[in-house]
């Protein structure tokens, strides 16, 4: 068993989001994104389907040319290889849910770039 709040211990990057694992199973990789406002995450894909879920604040959420505003608490889940981005229009917390064979530096260094 393992526990973890989504909402303790935040910490915003100074200049990029800061991603962080909440939780690793033997199924999958739970990690929160917390952003600054207008900070995103650029064009990237994922090898394996994922849930994006908005905790607090909101994401314009880019997926190739179609665009959603994701508020608080709403989710949305992607197969393998779509691309997408994200933009903060506010503070936001964003939890992702990976599939465990994913690796969790690739939502990390999407961040950085």
């Amino acid at each position: 068993m393992k526990i973890a709040s989504v909402l303790k211990d935040i910490t915003y990057g100074e200049t990029a989001p800061n991603v962080s694992v909440l939780i690793n199973t033997t199924d999958t990789k739970e990690v929160r994104i917390v952003f600054k406002e207008t900070q995103e995450m650029k064009q990237h894909t994922a090898p394996y389907p994922i849930v994006v879920s908005v905790v607090e604040g909101s994401i314009d959420f880019g997926v190739g040319n179609k665009r959603f505003i994701l508020e608080k608490g709403m989710m949305i889940a992607l197969e393998a290889r779509i691309p997408h981005d994200l933009i903060a229009l506010q503070n936001s917390i964003v939890r992702l849910s990976l599939n465990k064979s994913d690796n969790v530096d690739r939502p990390i260094a999407s961040a950085n770039t």
